[in-house]
């Protein structure tokens, strides 16, 4: 094969454009495979039909004449003459491959700025449901709140505020048959980054503190009523600022509140 003659037949430039037969595609491809030359004509083809799509984008559809004057300016189509060719259809079909890349250039260029603006839609969407998610949940927990303060075998302990932050209180609403108790910890000040409240049952004598559990993510919660389950035969109940994560004992020098169950 005369390869020189037939990359200059014009052929690998409709094989780019896509206007060749399915069985000249198959030829071409074959020729590829067998000759390295042509194989590299048809990714310098490929190469420069995207730096002319580049070259065009500016933000818009392209128009016919910004196509046109890239076409006259690049070399390959300057040089690209009826008798190098063997016929002015390899002139359009180079033309058709411009063409078509600059026009889906702009089509991916747009549709990334569609897909830009609906992952943003969805953002703000997904941020209004996790506000509705918020509200709910604090009507919810206001909602059983309600229901638990109105059981009879509800205790409400009041837990005043120790040495350590006078001004601190919170209460507790334990039902004594559900084994559900609710700590109302609006009278407690923000927690240290890295610190956590957690809430102790007391036996006072000898002293045996249990833990309840921990006030998680207490910052975020709106309305500081958090539910624990408490199985003890609890005397006391006081709240302690603990490291991330909780302690096995409290820390006695940073309680916070403390308050006795009523008899």
């Amino acid at each position: 094969m005369d390869i020189e003659k037939y990359i200059a037949s014009g052929v690998l430039e409709l094989y780019v454009a896509g206007t060749l037969s399915e069985e000249e595609n198959r030829e071409v491809h074959r020729n590829a495979e067998q000759y390295p030359e042509i194989m590299q004509e048809i990714e310098a083809i490929e190469a420069s039909i995207l730096a002319l799509s580049s070259a065009a984008f500016t933000g818009k559809a392209p128009e016919y004449h910004t196509i046109t004057n890239l076409l006259k300016s690049d070399d390959r189509v300057r040089n690209l003459s009826p008798k190098k060719s063997g016929s002015w259809i390899s002139y359009m079909g180079w033309a058709a491959s411009v063409a078509l890349a600059i026009g889906m250039f702009w089509i991916y260029s747009e549709n990334s700025q569609l897909k830009s603006d609906l992952e943003m839609s969805n953002q703000q969407n997904l941020n209004l449901e996790e506000q509705i998610a918020v509200a709910n949940d604090s009507k919810a927990k206001s909602e059983t709140l309600l229901k638990t303060l109105r059981e009879k075998d509800i205790q409400v302990v009041l837990l005043g505020g120790q040495d350590i932050a006078p001004a601190s209180y919170a209460k507790a609403y334990w039902n004594t048959t559900t084994q559900e108790i609710y700590i109302d910890a609006e009278g407690l000040p923000e927690p240290p980054d890295g610190m956590v409240y957690q809430v102790w049952s007391l036996k006072l004598e000898p002293l045996t503190p249990t833990s309840l559990g921990l006030l998680s993510d207490f910052t975020s919660d709106t309305n500081k009523v958090f539910a624990l389950t408490n199985p003890n035969s609890s005397e006391a109940f006081g709240i302690t600022l603990e490291p991330a994560g909780g302690s096995d004992v409290p820390s006695l020098d940073k309680l916070y509140t403390l308050g006795v169950v009523s008899s």
